[in-house]
């Protein structure tokens, strides 16, 4: 098993970079937050996992140990390979996967693209009792009722699910409790200059 590999990103693609090493090329599926952060010509190290099918050894690649560890307990739920368990691991952080499994957001995974209501719920069914929350990431956890509806509108106005759980996670804890008033705020975190 190759668990991890340290090279130079030799080639970008859509959903994978190609890492030299001592003059061989491994491609890599990974993350699109870590492929869009990667460079030609940078060093890097990752935390990788092996799947084995009968016509094909593909290998994906995680800047975490941690993170790796999600994409091997997303893979060992039924009906999730591995290319939608990376689609998950893109768009959301290991911090927001594990404080929608303890907090049974199915809501938040259903907006991953790829993930419907059942997958969502069988997601939550498989990692409630292997994922732990860990301190400073419980805010989606303790997210009120209505920030399930905020969050599928400020997907629909197409910001992604990190974007829009960012805007939540933003809001002040003293925010008002109307939907309305809710994704004013919210959307000011948007018009915010960094």
């Amino acid at each position: 098993m190759i668990s991890s590999l340290s090279g130079r990103v030799a080639h970008i693609e859509e959903n994978s970079l190609t890492l030299e090493i001592s003059g061989l090329g491994f491609k890599v599926n990974v993350p699109r937050p870590l492929l869009q952060e990667a460079h030609i010509g940078q060093v890097l190290s990752l935390s990788t996992y092996l799947v084995v099918r009968e016509n094909e050894l593909s290998l994906y690649g995680f800047p975490t140990m941690e993170t790796r560890d999600l994409f091997i307990l997303l893979i060992g739920v039924d009906r999730v390979g591995p290319r939608l368990a990376l689609n998950i691991l893109s768009h959301l952080s290991t911090a927001n996967l594990r404080a929608a499994v303890t907090g049974g957001q199915s809501a938040v995974l259903s907006k991953v693209p790829g993930v419907g209501s059942k997958t969502a719920q069988k997601i939550l069914l498989h990692l409630t009792d292997r994922i732990q929350p860990v301190d400073g990431d419980g805010y989606l956890a303790a997210m009120q009722i209505g920030d399930g509806e905020l969050l599928e509108a400020l997907t629909g106005l197409g910001y992604s699910v990190v974007e829009a759980q960012a805007a939540l996670q933003s809001l002040p804890t003293d925010a008002p409790e109307a939907l309305e008033e809710r994704l004013k705020l919210a959307l000011r975190y948007f018009s915010t200059p960094s």
